[in-house]
């Protein structure tokens, strides 16, 4: 294979990905009490997300080691690309950038660049696919590394959340905020900073009333929405995400849509019923 993309599982990864052997998932992994899960294609998310709600312990999870990411660019022959979650998020980033100078020392001719998503899930996705449209175009290898650093930069990402439980549980909220959100019913509507951090937009009483206000910003931000692709993900309820999909649409046009369940990271994050929106 002259070239693979090598995407963290927290990316969600679509059929079409699934039958490439050129993208590579590099799984991460996840710890609920005594239970482990590998985030791949055995992960069970029904399981996954009884034994979150049955604990009152923070579910923990780590990153894929730089030894997988080094055996993984090295099935490529010419170029390797890695496409990981926020590397203010994880520290998958850190992994990947450690392989690349492992295979650097032993091939410094191999050319590998790591791609900083900013973002998580879905958003993953998309630079994947977009990886690909490049490389399909011919593209030389530093023009399509400014090409898809530039995509990055354009891509905005939000999400509504039906419980703040992970978000508590891993530090990304005060045990009070959370508490008075779900006594009075409060849901967020969060979004990522242009460095990859969390950021609360906007708030509702009802996931509903949330998910309307997350359709609003995402409608009013848009920029040339017709040239992009409008990617949704959702925790366990495709209803939901199909209802998000719809919203969106009656509003405005765009050139694509993928709509995927979550993989295991992000079931972690997003929870039951969440749903996250990349365009």
């Amino acid at each position: 294979m002259d070239y693979v993309i090598v995407m963290d599982s927290c990316g969600e990864r679509t059929e079409a990905m699934r039958q490439d052997e050129r993208i590579i998932p590099a799984p991460l992994t996840m710890q609920v009490d005594e239970h482990s899960f590998v985030d791949d294609d055995t992960f069970d998310q029904q399981d996954f997300l009884k034994k979150v709600a049955q604990s009152p312990n923070c579910p923990k999870s780590a990153c894929p080691a730089p030894e997988y990411y080094k055996g993984a660019y090295g099935k490529a022959e010419k170029r390797a690309y890695a496409v990981t979650l926020s590397a203010e998020l994880s520290g998958s980033y850190n992994s990947a950038l450690l392989a690349k100078g492992l295979v650097h020392e032993e091939c410094p001719e191999m050319k590998i660049h790591v791609f900083n998503s900013r973002s998580a899930s879905i958003g993953e996705t998309l630079i994947t696919r977009k990886i690909q449209e490049c490389e399909d175009a011919g593209m030389e290898f530093d023009v399509l590394v400014e090409t898809v650093e530039a995509y990055i930069d354009s891509q905005n990402t939000y999400f509504v959340l039906e419980s703040l439980e992970a978000l508590r549980k891993n530090g990304r909220l005060s045990n009070v905020k959370a508490f008075i959100a779900s006594a009075l019913k409060i849901k967020p509507v969060m979004g990522s900073t242009p460095e990859g951090t969390i950021v609360q937009l906007d708030q509702a009483r009802g996931i509903n009333k949330a998910l309307v206000k997350m359709v609003d910003y995402i409608v009013e931000r848009a920029e040339k929405p017709e040239e992009k692709v409008l990617a949704i993900s959702h925790c366990n309820n495709r209803a939901r995400g199909e209802m998000v999909r719809d919203a969106i649409l009656e509003r405005m046009q765009v050139k694509d849509v993928i709509l995927l369940d979550t993989g295991g990271i992000s079931t972690l994050y997003a929870s039951d019923g969440g749903i996250i929106v990349v365009i």
